[in-house]
């Protein structure tokens, strides 16, 4: 979400920074390729070496386990462009400035940290660092590994002074050891013997780079040293730093402890002071023979706990992980993905590239989600700074359908963690005089830290996605646990509030005025589609969980009166239509106002870098997928033929200037028949990072785009809907694909879904049977495959694009 003070637009001209928008003066939608990447089926691989490309390569090769996020930076410490090492939900605080003070505006914002950077293992050749900008660099190519989850990297170096050694890392974030991440680095000399020497270190306060704080002072000012430091120690091979945030007062640890492996002797040293702990290490190296050390790096934050406490959390981190030690650390690691990769798959057979892209992109939210453990997840995950570090409606819209159907586990964790933010949720609808919960536009740690209002507060949807995600999950995975001890509380509060906000006519019509719907080109509006349908459905599944749970209920004190309104106000939803032309309004008066020329705008994208708010939003334009996305998520309310209508219509006048917007239209324009379109829509998704199409990935990766892949795959291409909890499936695939399978968790079992131009096959891996139906007929699938006809459909001519807003097409 885009939002203008000073602050927003400074990131906003670098393509940073919140709705997910691409820059100013750059092609919409038309950037090249990253040049250098081999196509391979499970792997992100780099060859060569492009300075220029270092902050695009630092975010895609980026290592989470969705508790640590760790840039792709080098080891050696430059060249970087962002060097970057996140926390899950570690933030400061900063100021949020008005021009003019109003009442319930919040009053600071939250702003991730780049906490002490454990990466760092300096190398010296002969008292020459070792630094790829300068000497020769002959060889030097690094993986991202989608089955190890490893970073790997192998360079032939060559310095200024003509000495040669080749370089091997392997870095990992553990997703089995949440606390742990390691790298073992590798040195060998070539042609000679050599004195060698590491440098080892933990640093805090590192200059972060970038351009985000550089153009706003007040960015700059809150992340300028934010850590203070309260403890150094260090032992032997080991230290610990312990440092707090001026203004949060967040306490954060990091540790490392070191395996060596010698040819010879060595001399170590080891120092703590404040800010810098480094373990050196300095020895003759033979050629033939490699200089090994094996870092193993531990991290811990609190609000709460002391000092002591979070330096006994790292060091208890750091004696597992080397008890561990690093070849059982990457066969964990391994197993783990294995046992992913078997509920998440997806396999495509026609486009090797896109293939690729697929897995890339399960890869990276599976690290954004993982192992959160009750912490939000945020927007660019944990690979960048980009939007702050804050979490939007892009987490229960976007990410939490895949994770719920694949990494259930962690669709439950993001969910209560938005429970536990319950009492800010609550504060916040009393400070704007509502009741129930009001769940916040952009955060952190549940207070709302929007400084814009028509776009940010008035996007009151957030609340009901959040119930949908919840009721979603519930159906999904029957965690009666949850429901009892999160899920009936977060749907009841969410129905007190939206029963509240809205009204009921004069006609007996129940509205909800004044908002903003996913589009932010059209705010502050009464009755949008999408708000009024999600809110209807989070109305009807707070009546439908205090029925399953009437104690839970009763204890929320809930009555039957309360329910049976929450029924009347759904029932009486007022969805805005157009009878003269066919088709749903986004909102109310939509298809009345003005249309936007989109001649004159052609090439000046995106729209609210080139144009004031003042016109867009009387205007008939849109920014992201608003009504066509309620037809995916909300699809049991239209007819087929307004589907097709409706997505006729919209299609033309819809700009993506947002990277939420193409899966959205892809997963439709599939449903609707235009297959084809649906690919070319998906593909500038799914390589909206690999491709850097908004000329932003440096900033971090869009994870909500990146889960629009899955979202593209199987609820687009394999047509999957969950409505009311039946599991249906309409699969067909576009011209340009030859085969694909997915996998899928529904409650206890474990599905297959194989399909080709002709048929599709569902097959039980493990579990119970499970009901599901395909194309409208209802099976039951148990031991035996089920095989099924697809059924023709005939020929249809997609609707164009506005003038310059074509889907991207890869070269």
């Amino acid at each position: 979400m885009i939002e203008p003070t000073t602050s927003e637009l400074a990131h906003t001209t670098h393509g940073d920074t919140s709705s997910h928008t691409a820059p100013v003066n750059v092609p919409h939608h038309g950037m090249h390729p990253v040049e250098g990447f081999d196509v391979s089926p499970w792997q992100l691989r780099w060859r060569g070496l492009d300075v220029d490309m270092i902050g695009r390569t630092e975010t895609l090769f980026a290592l989470s386990n969705g508790h640590i996020g760790l840039r792709g930076s080098f080891e050696e410490g430059e060249p970087v462009d962002q060097p970057g090492t996140y926390l899950s939900g570690f933030y400061e605080l900063r100021d949020l400035p008005y021009a003019e003070s109003g009442y319930g505006y919040p009053e600071s914002g939250q702003t991730v940290v780049n906490v002490t950077d454990a990466k760092v293992i300096r190398l010296l050749v002969e008292d020459e660092p070792m630094d790829l900008r300068y000497g020769r660099t002959v060889e030097h190519e690094r993986v991202l590994d989608f089955r190890t989850g490893t970073l790997r990297r192998s360079t032939l170096w060559t310095s200024p002074t003509g000495r040669t050694v080749r370089i091997r890392s392997e870095r990992l974030g553990s997703f089995p050891k949440r606390t742990v991440a390691a790298i073992r680095y590798e040195v060998e000399p070539i042609g000679e013997d050599m004195k060698l020497v590491l440098q080892s270190d933990l640093l805090a306060n590192e200059p972060i780079g970038g351009a985000s704080a550089k153009d706003d002072p007040r960015l700059a000012a809150a992340l300028d040293q934010p850590l203070v430091g309260a403890l150094a120690e260090c032992d032997d091979l080991s230290a610990v730093l312990v440092h707090h945030t001026r203004r949060s007062e967040l306490g954060v640890a990091a540790g490392m402890d070191h395996e060596l492996e010698l040819p010879a002797s060595a001399d170590t040293t080891i120092r703590a002071d404040g800010d810098l702990a480094r373990l050196t290490v300095a020895a003759t190296v033979p050629q033939g023979t490699k200089l090994v050390l094996t870092k193993y790096m531990g991290y811990g934050w609190s609000a709460r706990r002391s000092v002591p406490a979070l330096r006994a959390q790292v060091e208890a981190a750091l004696a597992m992980a080397k008890e561990t030690g690093w070849d059982a650390l990457k066969q964990e690691q391994a197993d783990y993905l294995d046992e992913f990769w078997l509920d998440a798959d997806i396999e495509l057979d026609g486009d090797p590239e896109l293939q690729q892209a697929v897995r890339f992109a399960l890869f990276h939210v599976l690290q954004a989600g993982a192992r959160g453990q009750s912490r939000a997840i945020p927007a660019k995950g944990l690979t960048g700074p980009g939007y702050d570090g804050h979490t939007f409606w892009d987490t229960e819209s976007f990410i939490l359908p895949m994770l719920t159907y694949a990494v259930p586990a962690a669709a439950g964790e993001e969910l209560r963690w938005r429970h536990s933010t319950m009492d800010k949720a609550k504060a916040r609808a009393a400070e704007l005089a509502q009741h129930g919960a009001m769940f916040p536009w952009r955060s952190i740690n549940g207070d709302e830290c929007s400084g814009y209002w028509p776009a940010g507060t008035a996007g009151i949807h957030v609340s009901a996605d959040i119930a949908n995600a919840t009721a979603r999950y519930i159906r999904a995975t029957g965690d009666e646990a949850f429901e009892v001890e999160c899920g009936v509380e977060l749907l009841v509060e969410i129905a007190r509030f939206f029963s509240g906000f809205g009204h009921h006519d004069s006609t007996g019509k129940f509205r909800i005025d004044g908002i903003t719907g996913p589009d932010e080109y059209t705010a502050i509006v009464n009755n949008n589609v999408f708000t009024n349908l999600a809110a209807q459905q989070a109305l009807r599944d707070a009546v439908a969980a205090c029925a399953r749970q009437p104690t839970v209920a009763g204890d929320l004190g809930v009555t039957g009166d309360e329910t049976a309104y929450w029924s009347r106000c759904a029932d009486d939803m007022t969805i805005p239509y157009d009878d003269a032309l066919g088709v749903h309004q986004q909102c109310e008066a939509f298809t009345k106002l003005d249309r936007w020329d989109f001649d004159r705008s052609r090439g000046r994208y995106p729209l609210l870098l080139n144009y004031p708010y003042f016109d867009l939003y009387r205007k008939q334009v849109v920014k992201q997928a608003d009504l066509v996305f309620a037809m995916y998520l909300f699809g049991d309310r239209f007819t087929p033929e307004q589907k097709l209508a409706n997505f006729d219509y919209y299609y033309p006048i819809t700009v993506r200037d947002s990277s939420l917007s193409a899966c959205c239209e892809a997963v439709t324009a599939a449903e609707v028949g235009y297959l084809d379109l649906a690919y070319d829509l998906m593909s500038e998704s799914v390589f909206t990072d690999l491709h850097d199409l908004h000329n932003n990935v440096s900033s971090g990766l869009h994870i909500a785009a990146l889960a629009g892949a899955w979202t593209d795959c199987v609820a687009g291409f394999g047509g999957m809907r969950d409505f009311d909890g039946q599991i249906t499936f309409a699969p067909r695939l576009p011209s340009r694909l030859d085969y694909m399978s997915f996998r899928m968790v529904i409650r206890e079992s474990r599905i297959v879904v194989a399909v080709d131009s002709e048929k599709a096959t569902y097959r039980l891996l493990s579990g119970p049977t499970v009901e599901l139906a395909h194309h409208g007929e209802r099976f039951v699938l148990g031991d035996d495959p089920v095989i099924r006809d697809i059924p023709r459909l005939g020929a249809r001519t997609a609707p164009l694009a506005p003038p310059g807003c074509e889907p991207y097409q890869r070269p």
